[in-house]
């Protein structure tokens, strides 16, 4: 199955040939939406360069997930930079909720919390 191969021209995803999409994708940094690091987690925003849609429907080429905190592994896809970009921030926010809650639980237990 070709999941089709995709760059990024700008914020425009761009369907190339599978030896332009290899040399593009070497560069980390060209897949790097953003990066939030904060309170003992970290949220990642990249775009994929394939499709996660498999085909069916618009391409799914973005992807954010949470490493760490009460939220790890927790993940989203879009098919867009803009839905990526408003998505991060999101994620940044439910991550931030979720270390408070496990914060204040804990405080109010009178223990150290595993996200502090």
């Amino acid at each position: 199955m070709d999941l089709g191969h995709y760059i990024l021209v700008g914020r425009t995803p761009i369907l190339v040939d599978l030896l332009t999409w290899a040399k593009w994708v070497e560069n980390f940094d060209n897949r790097l939406i953003a990066v939030t690091e904060d309170k003992g987690f970290r949220v990642s925003t990249v775009f994929l360069g394939l499709d996660h849609n498999f085909g069916r429907g618009d391409p799914i080429l973005f992807e954010t997930m949470i490493f760490g905190g009460p939220l790890n592994e927790q993940m989203w896809r879009y098919a867009t930079y803009r839905e990526a970009e408003r998505g991060h921030e999101d994620a940044v926010t439910q991550a931030r909720i979720a270390h408070a809650r496990v914060k204040a639980i804990a405080d109010a237990a009178g223990v150290k919390s595993a996200t502090e």
